[in-house]
């Protein structure tokens, strides 16, 4: 497959990442460690299994991957609700970062919809770089 860093999906999920790790770096308290490293693993792992599948050999197997990482968007989802309601993270953060996760999940279904059609049509444009560059 393509070199990740070109995927847009990943870059907006890398960048995802790193402002969930700016958010949750403010946390304090011995009480919220496990909400903080919860919330930093979902994060890096959305990116992480993009860069995983993209190194595979074939589209089905890539779109494995894909779907680790919507997971990964669903379980980061809940731990920003967590973190708000538990008064950890501000009402903006939240916003912004509930806001990215959404977008990303978006991206990640066009890649899978894509991966799918690769896998049922050989006719059809190969690699992910069809719909995911810019």
């Amino acid at each position: 497959m393509s070199d990740f860093k070109n995927l847009k999906v990943w870059r907006k999920a890398h960048a995802l990442a790193l402002n969930v790790h700016r958010a949750t770096v403010q946390i304090r308290g011995a009480q919220f460690v496990s909400l903080r490293g919860q919330l930093i693993r979902a994060a890096f792992s959305i990116p992480t299994n993009i860069v995983e599948g993209n190194g595979q050999e074939s589209a089905q197997q890539f779109a494995r991957f894909v779907r680790f990482s919507l997971n990964s968007t669903s379980e980061l989802e809940y731990h920003l609700i967590a973190a708000r309601d538990v008064r950890v993270i501000t009402a903006t953060d939240f916003d912004s970062l509930t806001s990215q996760t959404v977008e990303v999940r978006k991206m990640l279904y066009g890649l899978l919809r894509h991966l799918d059609r690769v896998r049922l049509d050989p006719a059809a444009p190969k690699g992910p770089s069809a719909v995911t560059r810019s």
